[in-house]
């Protein structure tokens, strides 16, 4: 079970990380959006001691390789050897035109950039000379006052993926996927696994050599008044992502093509009232297909459900304001059934079918 940084100021973030740690945790990850993501861990590295810390994600194609591979051998020694730095392309009118940067083939991109970063760390680990020379990028010069000592492990990367190619590219460099909220049981067996293991094949890579990070909503609640909030607040952060057409191809499996040319219209109608519109078009069935919605004590029994033998490492997607102590015991649950091998379901059921809180 891995868990998201929701807090900013740096007492926050220490205390949010420590909470997290003790309530048995396994990760702690910050995202690029409105902050910076690095700066969160060091503070949550200098605070805990077990718990992993990780990005997801950071922007790789925001910065060149050798800033990441920096960045993050700094912030593996900082977390003594419990970074995991997970990148993600972002989407083409953010890397131009916000980062100012170049956008072409991003997953044929994104299989060089971590090439490149390995050998980076490579060339500080091993003292041989850097000699990387790619499509996209070429590291050819790195002298001993610029190389800092080895760590005495990498970071493990992740990498984000919706598409079959970025998904395949993860199972030839990464050690782990990180696969988006806005995702089914259904997507992952169709897609995500498929193309998965094509990459590993590829490679000569097993299963076993990689991780699939699953972000999954969850709507929950103690009472009617929680719950109605919970599945508010989920509505909308899948419409507002199902607008987007990088997400069109997870709709499709389930043959909801037109809700995403409804949610796109609307996205770009300027109305002042649309994105809180995009989730009156989230109706029962969409809802309960990408969201766990359940109560709190049927919220483990429901993931595992889904997910149990699909993937590895699971967060709570919650787009809304939740008790923490509600966690714990779910959490808990989740973790002891962890350890028992699961069975990978025999017929996938997302639970749109189901009924109650709607």
């Amino acid at each position: 079970m891995d868990a998201r940084l929701s807090v900013h100021d740096p007492q926050g973030v220490i205390a949010e990380a420590q909470e997290y740690e003790a309530a048995g945790y396994t990760g702690y990850f910050s995202a690029e959006a409105a902050h910076d993501p690095y700066l969160p861990l060091a503070l949550a590295a200098a605070h805990t001691d077990r718990i992993q810390l990780g990005t997801a994600i950071a922007v790789a194609f925001a910065r060149s390789p050798m800033q990441m591979a920096y960045v993050a051998h700094e912030l593996q020694a900082c977390c003594r050897g419990r970074f995991i730095l997970g990148l993600g392309s972002q989407v083409k009118a953010h890397i131009e035109r916000r980062y100012d940067m170049p956008w072409s083939r991003p997953a044929a991109r994104m299989r060089e950039y971590v090439r490149a970063i390995k050998a980076i760390w490579s060339c500080w680990d091993t003292g041989e000379s850097l000699d990387f020379r790619g499509d996209f990028y070429s590291h050819t010069l790195m002298t001993p006052f610029f190389a800092p000592p080895p760590n005495p492990t990498a970071p493990q990367i992740f990498v984000a993926a919706v598409g079959e190619y970025m998904t395949a590219i993860a199972g030839e460099v990464a050690d782990g996927v990180l696969t988006h909220g806005l995702s089914t049981a259904r997507y992952l067996c169709d897609v995500t696994l498929p193309a998965l293991n094509h990459g590993l094949r590829v490679a000569g890579r097993k299963r076993d050599d990689i991780a699939v990070s699953y972000l999954g909503f969850v709507a929950t609640g103690r009472n009617e008044e929680e719950m109605a909030a919970a599945c508010q607040g989920v509505r909308r952060r899948i419409g507002f992502y199902a607008s987007t057409p990088a997400y069109r191809g997870v709709l499709a499996v389930h043959g909801w093509e037109d809700l995403h040319t409804e949610l796109a219209a609307l996205a770009r109608s300027g109305r002042d009232d649309r994105w809180a519109r995009m989730g009156d078009c989230i109706d029962h069935e969409v809802l309960h297909t990408f969201a766990v919605v359940a109560e709190p004590q049927q919220v483990a029994d429901e993931i595992w459900r889904r997910f149990g033998g699909l993937v590895d490492r699971f967060s709570f997607y919650t787009p809304y304001s939740s008790d923490f102590k509600m966690w714990i015991p779910i959490v808990a649950e989740l973790r002891q059934r962890s350890r028992v091998p699961s069975k990978v379901p025999a017929a996938i059921d997302d639970g749109g079918g189901e009924k109650g809180w709607s």
